[in-house]
Formats: C-alpha cells, sequence, structure tokens
C-alpha cells in the first residue's frame, strides 16, 4: 500500500475508532477520487483486460522537444531535461500505472540473457503506443493493445519497453504481434532507445538483445505487476 492509501486508511480509522471494511474504504477511495486527480503511477487502474489491453499514461509525444516525466513523488508532470540532440521519439511514450522494475524484472532479464548481475531500474514499465494520429500533448491515459516489447538493457538495469499500438486506430490496430509490424517502424523504435542517451565521445551504453512478442510482453508486464505488489 502507497503512502497516500496508508494516509487515508489511517485517517479513516482514527475518526470513527473502528475499522473499516474493505468496501467501504474502496468506496471512499472512489468518491475521493472525483475530488482529488489520481497519481498517473499508483491511482490509476491498469484496466480489466490486461495485459492484453492496457491503460497507459503518456509523458512525451514525438514533437516534444523536452523529455517530460512524472515526478514520482508528486504525480505532475515535470521537465527531466531538454533534448540535446536530434532523437525524436517516434511513438507516444509513457508507462504503466501500477507496475515496477525491481526483483521479479530483473529475474525475468537474467533467465532470457542468461546473464548474471541485471537489477531492475527502480521505475514504471515504459510503454511505446504507435498510433497513425497525430497526438497535440502528453499527461493523458489512453488505452493500448499490447503487441511486443523490447529487452533493453542500459547500464546493466533492466529497462524493458513494452510496444503497443492504440485501441481501435485506423491502421496500427489491425496488427497484433511485433511480427506483423513493418520493419521500418521496428527499427525506429530501436535505433532511438539505442541512441537517445548516446553523446559525442562516449560509448554504447544501452543494447537491446532481444527483441519479443505479445506473449512474452505479457509475462514482462505480469513480472512487473508483481514487483509492484512486493513494493507497494
Amino acid at each position: 500500500m502507497n503512502e497516500r492509501l496508508r494516509y487515508f486508511r489511517t485517517f479513516i480509522i482514527a475518526c470513527n475508532h473502528s475499522i473499516m471494511d474493505e468496501s467501504l474504504f474502496q468506496e471512499f477511495l472512489k468518491m475521493a477520487g472525483l475530488r482529488f486527480k489520481a497519481h498517473p503511477w499508483h491511482g490509476i487502474e491498469i484496466g480489466a483486460n490486461a495485459p492484453e489491453i492496457v491503460t497507459a499514461y503518456i509523458e512525451i509525444i514525438p514533437s516534444d522537444t523536452v523529455k517530460y516525466e512524472v515526478d514520482k513523488p508528486t504525480g505532475h508532470l515535470k521537465v527531466d531535461r531538454p533534448q540535446k540532440f536530434s532523437n525524436i521519439v517516434p511513438a507516444l511514450y509513457g508507462f504503466i500505472p501500477k507496475t515496477y522494475c525491481k526483483e521479479e524484472i530483473a529475474k525475468f532479464c537474467m533467465e532470457k540473457t542468461a546473464r548474471t548481475g541485471i537489477i531492475g531500474d527502480g521505475d514504471p514499465l515504459d510503454i511505446c503506443v504507435l498510433t497513425e494520429r497525430d497526438v497535440t500533448h502528453g499527461d493523458i491515459i489512453v488505452q493500448a493493445k499490447i503487441v511486443g516489447g523490447f529487452r533493453m538493457i542500459d547500464n546493466n538495469e533492466a529497462d524493458d519497453k513494452i510496444i503497443a499500438v492504440l485501441k481501435q486506430d485506423e491502421l496500427y490496430s489491425q496488427w497484433n504481434d511485433i511480427q506483423e509490424l513493418p520493419p521500418s517502424i521496428v527499427n525506429r523504435l530501436g535505433h532511438y532507445f539505442l541512441t537517445y542517451k548516446q553523446f559525442p565521445g562516449t560509448g554504447q551504453q544501452v543494447e537491446i538483445p532481444h527483441i519479443y512478442g505479445r506473449e512474452e510482453a505479457y509475462e514482462v508486464i505480469a513480472a512487473s505487476q508483481r514487483d509492484y505488489a512486493a513494493y507497494f
């Protein structure tokens, strides 16, 4: 349970001098959500049809010239850094709520790569959502159909990138697995992630040992949900 939920439960118990049953507690949270904006990471549900269809919170869009990300303590979108070079994220980019990348994600990465010493990056699970339509700003939630993912390792940290298509998109929603996507799209996504942290005069610090399909992406999402449950 995260700190905000723990605070609400403690507050209610202190007021009523009795322990509220779970159904009443959940109803209170629902009512509180009508008055206060939910934290994008902890307050938004992943969706009833996960892992096939997930709710994704979008931080960055292709036209952004700075990198935005959610400030974890407050839930507000903040400027992380200006984009130093010409790298442009080729899809809607954000994360899947109520996921976390720690021991389970690291374990799965090590099993698949036969490597040791990998750790989770300590962030929610990243997702790229493909759509033919121009989306004009981030700080939004979308419904995304999972098609695959990139097993990315960044300085010995497991940093998977789930690949999805926007649900009901006229063009992209016809594809169900990453192998069905045009190779040029997959190559563009891969090139972005391999180079977006690479500065002139520095060596490669990011690698993508595997590109995996839909079924394995489901396993990665499940592992990140277990990590979230263990920590929050």
